[in-house]
Formats: structure tokens, sequence, C-alpha cells
């Protein structure tokens, strides 16, 4: 693959145009699966001809028209007319007995599937390489207050392509860091609709998580989609069978985990160690691919098979990394990234960014009263998230009240009696923000708490 770009602009393309094969031999699936998917496709639509077999199963036209012709001499279809040099045809008796059964075992007739050797090999080929410093980090992050200590901590993370662990206390901006770091990568890798092993089918591609990137490449394999490099965020919803072969029932065919769709781009475990599976569950299944870069699945029946575990993976917590993981593991993610709260400067410095980019008019000494209001209220510590949470109640406040937005004491000190906690007893009158005891997620009421190390996630309500 091309080196991933770091310019605005478009996305570059894959250096090999996979060339659409013109032969039953050369798409290395078995012959007998190619026409059993033509069979179960005539046996959806009824009535096709070959440029539509050709666009529905993604096959070059010379490979729809011999396996055509094959099963047209056993007669499996029966020919209704001919559109130029086309034929349109359904299927006969024959074929329609043939394709029933076949559809009850599987009812894919989507796009072929595509070899698990060259899936392999493809992804092992567009394994990618990042150049990033400090500067362009800067550049690629301007809606972020970052710090130079950790611009230089987080860019040689991630040009090693090594896994990397981000902790640290909440409300300090680490998922809006994570949600933010596909920017490095501006060129484009290949994804299959599906890989074939075992005469299985097994899918891949999913539009949920790969963004398609429209491109005109002449002779391009088209059972390859061409998509941005893929990202992968998960939460607390984490469980045991998202990270292995799941077969759907209604179908019979087999959906790809997280992490086979994550290859060639990122994968965020985010709240790592909240989620439903524990966390020694996830440490052991991944104690390998993390180590080796290989993944081992296994179909229903019992059959393993090897595939890459060619991505960047990206642990972020909250919790104490020492009472989460071993001593085994952590030294298996070399990069290990501290996200610790902001100084009095920085939180100033992301105040005025966020007054700026709102137009928000406010007094010369708005952040120097709000740090103190912080103090007052018993914040041991500043969070990045503090200036944009209470700027965004002051906005709720002067919509409900419809007067024009403005920041200034009476209304921070407002502001702050809303988002801070108090304690029931009068006698032992303390104070946090609910960021304080969340775990990075967005609030019932929809304002943003995200960890990281100096900076703040801009954002609008609207």
């Amino acid at each position: 693959m091309k080196t991933a770009g770091m310019g605005k602009g478009k996305e570059e393309l894959p250096l090999f145009p996979f060339k659409a094969p013109d032969s039953l031999e050369g798409l290395d699936i078995p012959e007998s699966l190619v026409e059993d998917l033509m069979l179960r496709r005539l046996y959806v639509t009824g009535t096709s001809n070959l440029r539509s077999l050709t666009q529905a199963l993604k096959l070059s036209f010379a490979v729809v028209h011999t396996v055509f012709q094959r099963l047209r001499k056993e007669q499996f279809f029966e020919v209704k007319g001919m559109e130029g040099q086309d034929y349109t045809f359904t299927l006969s008796a024959k074929g329609q007995e043939f394709a029933r059964k076949s559809f009850e075992l599987c009812r894919y007739s989507g796009p072929a599937p595509v070899s698990l050797k060259d899936y392999r090999n493809t992804v092992r080929a567009q394994i990618g390489k990042v150049s990033v410093n400090r500067s362009k980090l800067m550049e690629l992050l301007p809606d972020l207050v970052l710090t130079e200590g950790f611009l230089d901590q987080l860019g040689p993370a991630l040009v090693s392509q090594n896994s990397i662990f981000i902790y640290g206390p909440t409300g300090n901006g680490k998922t809006s860091i994570v949600n933010r770091l596909p920017r490095i990568y501006q060129d484009v890798v290949a994804i299959p609709y599906a890989i074939e092993f075992d005469r299985q089918i097994i899918v891949v591609y999913d539009p949920v998580v790969h963004q398609r990137v429209e491109a005109d490449v002449h002779g391009l394999d088209t059972r390859w989609v061409l998509c941005r490099r893929p990202y992968v965020f998960v939460g607390g919803e984490l469980e045991p069978s998202m990270l292995e072969l799941k077969v759907d029932r209604s179908t019979g065919v087999y959906v790809a985990p997280l992490q086979m769709k994550a290859n060639n781009g990122m994968l965020v475990i985010d709240d790592f160690g909240r989620q439903i599976l524990s966390p020694e569950y996830l440490l052991n299944r991944w104690i390998v691919p993390l180590d080796r870069r290989v993944d081992y699945l296994s179909l229903s029946y019992g059959v393993k098979f090897e595939i890459p575990f060619e991505m960047t993976v990206i642990f972020s917590t909250n919790l104490d990394p020492l009472k989460l993981a071993d001593e085994a593991f952590l030294r298996r993610i070399q990069n290990k990234i501290f996200v610790e709260p902001v100084s009095p400067e920085v939180f100033d410095r992301i105040f005025h960014q966020i007054t700026e980019k709102k137009s928000a008019p406010h007094e010369t000494d708005s952040a120097d009263f709000l740090r103190k209001l912080c103090s007052q209220f018993g914040c041991k510590e500043l969070r990045a998230c503090y200036p944009g949470d209470i700027i965004n109640i002051i906005e709720s406040i002067s919509a409900y009240e419809g007067i024009p937005l403005e920041i200034n004491k009476a209304n921070l000190t407002r502001a702050a009696n809303i988002y801070f906690t108090k304690t029931a007893d009068p006698g032992k009158e303390t104070s946090r923000s609910s960021s304080a005891k969340g775990t990075g997620e967005r609030r019932a009421d929809g304002l943003k708490q995200r960890p990281g190390f100096g900076f703040y996630e801009v954002t609008h309500t609207s």
C-alpha cells in the first residue's frame, strides 16, 4: 500500500487494483459454490439476465456466461428471450428443485466470496505506514486543545501501530482523542464482501463499519469494496460472542467478528473494564493475537482457521490498569499513555476556545472565576470537560429564558449549581461534577463528558 498520506484531499488508492478474474479457476473458490449462488439468485428474483447477475454476484460477464452455459446444458434454465446479445431466463422445474434445496441450506445470494488465502494475502499487503509528527497531529486535531507533552506520547504510539493503552481519570477527553485518530489515514483499502472457507460463507463487509469510497478503477475485481481504513468502536456493550464467528440462523451464513472487520484499521475498546465480559476473558482471548498478529476462529462444527490480526487496538479506561490486567498482558501493550487532569493554563485555553467558537460574550476573568467555582464545589482537580459542560448549561438557561447568551459570574454560578453534585449532609457539604463519577459516556442530558490529556472537544448544541 501507499504510505498513509497526511494532507487533505482525495484518498490514495491501493497500488494493486485487483483484476477481475475472467475464468472460474481464477476465482479461487469452489466452482459448485458459484453455481449455487447463481441458482439461489434466480430462485429469489424469478427472472434475470446475464448482465443483472454480473452486477448482483460481482463477477465478470465471462464467468457468469460460462456458468450459465454449463447449467443450461444441464437443463436448469429456461430461456425466455434475448435482449441484444443477452439472455433473459428463469429456472426450469429441475432448476427450481435444485435451487430450493440449496436455499434451505443457505439463503445467501449476494456477491461472490473471495478465498481465505486471497483475504490473508490482501490484509498483509495493506498494512499501512503512519508518518506523523507534532505539527501534523496539531493540524489533524484543530478542534482540540493539546499540550506538547501529550502529543509527544501519542505520536510515537501511532507511528508504531502497536496497541495503545490510554488511561486516566474521567472527564479529560480520552474518548474524544480516540474518535479522531482515524484522521491520520488518507489512503484506501480493499474489503471483501465475503470470504469462503470450507464451503462456508463469512460476510465481512459491513456498511456500518466500512466507509465506502467511490472510485472508478477499471478492471477491478468487484468482489472487493474500496473503503477508508476501518474504525471499529465498542464500549460497555462488548460481549464474548462479538469476538467470534456468529452464524445467522435465518440465512445460514457467518458474520465476521469485530476484530476481523477492523483489520487494516483501528479497533477501540472504550470504557475497558466495564464490559459484560470480564477483563480477564478479553485479555486471555487476545494475548496471542496481540503478540503474534494472528487470530484463530472456529466454524460452528469445530473447524478452525487462521486470519490476520493487523490493526491498532486501543484500550481506553478510567480504571487502574494494574487492577485490570496482569504484567504479561500489559507487556504486550507497549504504548501506555496516562491522561492526566488539566492544568489551570490549559483549562483557561479550553474555556477561551469554546467561547470563541460559540461567539459567546464573556467577562475577562470568567475562566479564572470558573476555576475558583470548581474549587468551591469540592473539585480536587480540574477536568477538561468542565468549561464546555458549564457553558452548555448556560446556553440552555439562555434559551429557556429567551435572553442572549452571556458568560458572566452570575450565570457561571447558576450553571455550576446545576452541574455539580452536592451531598445530602449539609454539615459535610462537598460537591463534584457528574463527570467525576461517570464512565466517559454521554450523559442523559446530552452533554459530552469525554476523558484526555490537556484538551477539550469543542462541540455545539443545536
